[in-house]
């Protein structure tokens, strides 16, 4: 069955881009003609996804004008109202009751080619990690695998060893049975503390009795955008070469 549902996570405070992070969310970090969230939208949809969740949290009234902007009824919003003090795990669970089946899930301060979502989507398994090759970029989730299963995320290549395949996108495929293992391990953690993410934590701990596959492209052009060198890395670099990629 098709994956017809995208959810984006959106939450973030942007703390590390200081002034920038403070006017507005990182998704609307504008690199075009349009923010880096409405760009995601298009690719989104232009594979085939009908319905987009974004889960906010950091000066929402941004994504609620842009729902009202976009006058379609594929788009949702869900607010964590707890987001000063929870993990982009806790974002996640806000948007459960609204996803009934396998979906995607992006993180909203990335940009990336059109390629990342189709080479996602034809993943012949239920459930995929995207990954990329080595960056170079700062502050890189590396991912330790065993066979074509992931085991193990962390920012430190030592604590992986020679296990690592690459470096984690923030797009990924989650099959129902595996967002029903996320949910549960987190509901158990968020009794004592909502500070648990997604990927290091409940994908990983998921994956523990639950595949969870992976697959690299390994000359992808991408860049997430947390800090200040991020955006120049992204701007001057990377972005020019996803338009010149894209739409050559």
């Amino acid at each position: 069955m098709k994956v017809r549902t995208a959810v984006i996570l959106a939450a973030g405070m942007g703390t590390r881009l200081k002034e920038i992070g403070q006017a507005a969310p990182k998704g609307f970090l504008q690199l075009g003609e349009r923010s880096i969230i409405e760009e995601s939208i298009e690719r989104l949809t232009d594979c085939g996804i009908q319905q987009i969740i974004i889960v906010t949290g950091h000066l929402s009234e941004f994504y609620q004008r842009l729902q009202q902007r976009c006058h379609d009824q594929m788009l949702t919003i869900v607010h964590n109202p707890y987001y000063a003090d929870s993990g982009s795990m806790y974002s996640l669970y806000c948007a459960r009751e609204l996803i009934e089946g396998d979906f995607l899930l992006l993180e909203s301060d990335i940009i990336y080619e059109r390629r990342a979502l189709s080479t996602v989507l034809n993943f012949p398994k239920d459930n995929v990690v995207l990954l990329s090759g080595t960056t170079n970029a700062g502050d890189e989730v590396y991912v330790g695998t065993s066979g074509d299963t992931i085991v193990t995320m962390s920012k430190s290549k030592a604590e992986i060893g020679q296990r690592i395949a690459g470096e984690l996108v923030g797009i990924s495929k989650i099959s129902y049975p595996l967002f029903e293992r996320m949910l549960g391990l987190a509901s158990l953690r968020f009794k004592v503390d909502l500070m648990m993410d997604y990927e290091t934590d409940a994908l990983i701990a998921a994956a523990k009795s639950y595949p969870v596959y992976y697959t690299v492209i390994s000359d992808l052009l991408w860049a997430e955008i947390d800090d200040q060198s991020h955006l120049v890395r992204a701007k001057t670099q990377i972005y020019p070469a996803i338009i010149q990629k894209d739409f050559q």
